[in-house]
């Protein structure tokens, strides 16, 4: 049964007694009736057509085998024609098993005491596609592929789509249009997003380009492959879409760059400190040592190794150690200058690389005023816990050519201080 009250506008005729006028047109016209899906009338020249004997036989017509695709495009047939009063497009119909595309016209009616949902269909002109099976096959792909497919006007409005483009932009049937808008900018997220791309079809461009489209199912990426066409009756320049729906996939690709991004950030920052990691340290200091190398500048690797940290954890616990480190990070951080760069590369080291501006005669003030940032207590829980640091000072490019060289030899000069009383620095 039909929802009669969605469709109070439409004719509704009640009995075949009414169409009695129909009899007398010798053009092929027939009613079909959506809800039993079958023929509800024809006149003389449409059970001919279908190489029947009488109307009767016309009604009783077994059509159960029909696809749903079939029963899809009739139901969007029938909206199309409520909305719009009279749809014209091609159809392919198979009288006595045999293909024939027809150009037909549809009013949407009400039919019967029940007011079932019904079509007046009217044989326009056949179109002469010559029975050949690829376009038959392609009319019929059009007809019930799930990919949205719309063929326009140059000026943006629709002439034939298929049931799948009915199914993504029903919800704009709905609802009345804007005085002077356009149906194919209607269907853009962005308004001017559809106008440029309606521009660019009208300067004669065709392509592939990817938009926001409103459907019903929301804001859904869709990738529109445009393409010039005629119409097979009068020749008029039209442009066809077809629409693929890309949103999981670019959703998916998106997470996998957020991922990406997020692992990017766990290699190149320290996860307990939140500063550099030894990783993004050597990435950045090939930078740091070619610009050195180019225009004749010094750098210096300061290698920090916090004196008895292990005392720290077995007496207070590993927490209250996160908590020094993370303190110690933060003091040394702020010591440095900006174009410097501090690395934490593991347990209590750190690697602080001074850029040529902070080594012109400050790298022993900067490592002094380190020295004394550390030795002041850390207040955490109620406990002032107190660290020093042993650090070791290498320089570019007297003493390494490369950051491994550099850090190697800093260690060294930095192991040279802990067998000598801790607590100081020293350079190679």
């Amino acid at each position: 049964m039909s929802e009669s009250h969605k469709y109070d506008h439409l004719v509704h005729i009640k009995s075949h007694d009414e169409l009695g006028l129909y009899e007398l047109i010798p053009n092929v016209v027939w009613i079909f009736d959506l809800d039993k899906h079958g023929w509800w009338w024809g006149n003389p020249a449409a059970v001919s057509f279908w190489g029947l004997n009488n109307v009767k036989e016309l009604i009783d017509k077994d059509l159960s085998g029909d696809t749903q695709g079939a029963r899809d495009r009739t139901l969007q047939t029938f909206e199309l024609a409520a909305k719009d009063g009279l749809t014209v497009d091609p159809w392919t119909t198979y009288p006595n098993g045999k293909p024939k595309t027809l150009l037909m016209m549809h009013r949407a009616v009400l039919l019967g005491p029940d007011k079932h949902r019904g079509i007046i269909a009217y044989i326009n002109e056949e179109v002469n596609l010559g029975e050949q099976p690829e376009n038959l096959l392609l009319m019929e792909a059009m007809r019930y592929t799930r990919v949205p497919a719309t063929t326009y006007t140059f000026d943006g409005e629709p002439l034939v789509e298929n049931p799948a483009a009915t199914d993504a932009y029903n919800h704009l049937h709905d609802q009345p249009m804007p005085e002077g808008s356009c149906v194919f900018i209607e269907r853009f997220a962005d308004p001017e997003e559809g106008r440029a791309c309606l521009a660019r079809i009208q300067r004669e461009e065709e392509g592939r380009w990817d938009y926001i489209m409103h459907t019903s199912a929301g804001e859904r990426r869709h990738s529109l492959d445009i393409r010039r066409t005629r119409h097979p009756l009068n020749g008029d320049f039209l442009f066809l879409v077809v629409e693929y729906d890309f949103t999981e996939l670019y959703d998916a690709l998106e997470e996998v760059e957020a991922s990406r991004a997020r692992l990017h950030d766990i290699a190149m920052r320290d996860t307990l400190t939140g500063v550099n990691s030894l990783h993004y340290m050597q990435e950045a200091a090939k930078k740091e040592i070619a610009h050195a190398e180019r225009h004749n500048l010094q750098l210096a690797v300061m290698f920090i190794d916090l004196d008895g940290f292990k005392s720290i954890n077995d007496a207070f616990g590993h927490d209250v150690g996160d908590n020094v480190l993370c303190e110690v990070a933060q003091r040394v951080q702020a010591t440095i200058r900006s174009e410097d760069m501090l690395a934490r590369i593991g347990g209590d080291e750190f690697v602080v690389l001074l850029s040529h501006a902070s080594c012109n005669g400050d790298t022993e003030r900067v490592v002094t005023r380190i020295l004394e940032v550390i030795e002041q207590p850390v207040d955490v829980a109620g406990n002032a816990i107190r660290a020093s640091a042993s650090i070791g000072i290498s320089l570019y490019p007297k003493d390494g050519q490369d950051l491994e060289a550099l850090l190697k030899a800093a260690d060294d000069a930095m192991y040279s201080v802990k067998k000598n009383g801790k607590n100081a620095f020293a350079c190679v």
